[in-house]
């Protein structure tokens, strides 16, 4: 392949940017018009919105990853293995780290990349406001590693207690009414009757308390009132207890303590209240960028410093409308800025003038265990249930098509149809 092909390199293999190498691979890189390079510190890819599912054990990861090297081999792009670290504007150069996979056999080495299109697309990180604790005491879901951290404590914690007499109750917080809160407490119920169906029956359900703790006035600020009332007496009728106006002033390592004095005991804390840009971009201060760190971008998704530096997904400020506020973390705000760079960079290669982004809302779902899901759809219609749930499931279908194909995607969602009912319904390693 020659060297005077256009480079387009993107840093972060997460759903944008995963689709986006994806998708430019099949078009630029197979017919040699381009070259295409994805990188990223992890060897494999994992939808993000599964990540709840895999804290709570319900879900494989294993099951549901996609190799990066063999992904970019079938799909004619190059996979780098390599944090990001800055970049260098004049010389178009990134500059990445090796990530260290193994203790025994690790070598700490830099390289540079260069470019000639670069495309962020590093996703985000829970934001702690500087809450005292937090990033001492509390699990976190930015990543996979965090996801399974969670799933193994909270398996280990399961297994010791089988070998006690004196078994005590079990409390479990999540922080955050999000999205994210919302469906890793939910899945959390589910999981609590699994271990015990599965034999690690010293904690009785009945003993585990799962509470949602909110600092405002209602769960789902991103939806409507109704959903959000709707969702809050679901979770209670599943016997989660949620706290309203309770803004955390510490965590400490067996409680949370609130702003008003009020005080109560935890085992395990998760963390989901809120994002913001990952540390990697405070270093790009020649950038601007909003309140929460995300590079600001015009409707082109161009950086507003360098025509040559793009950004989608968690890590951009993109506001396509003045009169609307800035797109939010969402994976389908990220796929469709793919779907729109796969058209738009091969005008910016020929040098034609770049059109501009727009985005569609189609709607938001929110799992509610693994049998339901609630939200809205196409604007103002409301759905909920196993009706719901389906709906939900089809948004992963829709990502494993945009990576793998129809075929491939076809034949995954088989195997899972299959895998998930002679399975275990839950992680027990």
């Amino acid at each position: 392949m020659s060297n005077s092909l256009h480079r387009i390199v993107i840093v972060g293999g997460g759903a944008g940017g995963l689709e986006l190498a994806t998708q430019l691979g099949n078009s630029l890189g197979k017919h040699q018009k381009a070259l295409i390079t994805l990188v990223d510190r992890s060897l494999s890819h994992i939808w993000k919105p599964l990540l709840h599912e895999i804290a709570a054990g319900t879900l494989n990861p294993h099951s549901e990853e996609t190799n990066y090297f063999a992904h970019a081999k079938k799909h004619h792009y190059q996979f780098i293995l390599g944090q990001f670290e800055s970049l260098d504007q004049d010389k178009k150069t990134i500059h990445i780290s090796t990530p260290q996979l193994s203790e025994k056999h690790y070598e700490e080495g830099y390289s540079e990349v260069t470019y000639d299109t670069l495309v962020l697309a590093i996703g985000s990180r829970c934001n702690d406001f500087g809450t005292k604790g937090v990033r001492e005491q509390c699990y976190f879901l930015d990543n996979r590693e965090q996801a399974e951290s969670f799933q193994q404590d909270l398996f280990h914690l399961y297994l010791n207690a089988q070998h006690r007499t004196d078994i005590k109750p079990l409390n479990i917080a999540v922080i955050g009414g999000g999205a994210t809160g919302v469906e890793l407490a939910a899945e959390l119920v589910d999981a609590k009757e699994n271990f015990s169906q599965y034999g690690l029956d010293k904690i009785d359900p009945k003993l585990v308390k799962i509470t949602l703790i909110e600092a405002t006035q209602r769960i789902l600020p991103a939806l409507s009132e109704s959903i959000s009332t709707e969702t809050k007496k679901t979770l209670e009728n599943m016997g989660i207890e949620v706290l309203l106006n309770h803004k955390v002033a510490e965590v400490t390592q067996d409680s949370i303590e609130f702003a008003d004095g009020k005080i109560i005991p935890t085992n395990m804390v998760v963390w989901a209240a809120g994002v913001k840009a990952p540390p990697v971009l405070e270093k790009l201060t020649q950038f601007e960028k909003d309140k929460i760190g995300r590079l600001k971008v015009y409707s082109t998704l161009q950086t507003l410093n360098d025509p040559n530096i793009f950004a989608i997904g968690d890590c951009a400020h993109c506001q396509p409308d003045a009169h609307e506020p800035p797109l939010g973390p969402r994976a389908q705000v990220a796929s469709q800025q793919a779907s729109f760079l796969t058209e738009a960079l091969p005008i910016r290669i020929r040098g034609g003038q770049l059109p501009m982004f727009s985005f569609t809302d189609k709607g938001s779902l929110v799992s509610l265990s693994q049998h339901r899901a609630i939200g809205e759809i196409l604007g103002q219609v409301k759905v909920h249930g196993v009706f719901a749930r389906s709906m939900y499931a089809s948004l992963y279908r829709i990502h494993q098509t945009h990576i793998h194909g129809y075929a491939q995607a076809g034949l995954m969602m088989t195997k899972d149809f299959v895998t998930r009912r002679v399975g275990p319904k839950i992680k027990l390693y």
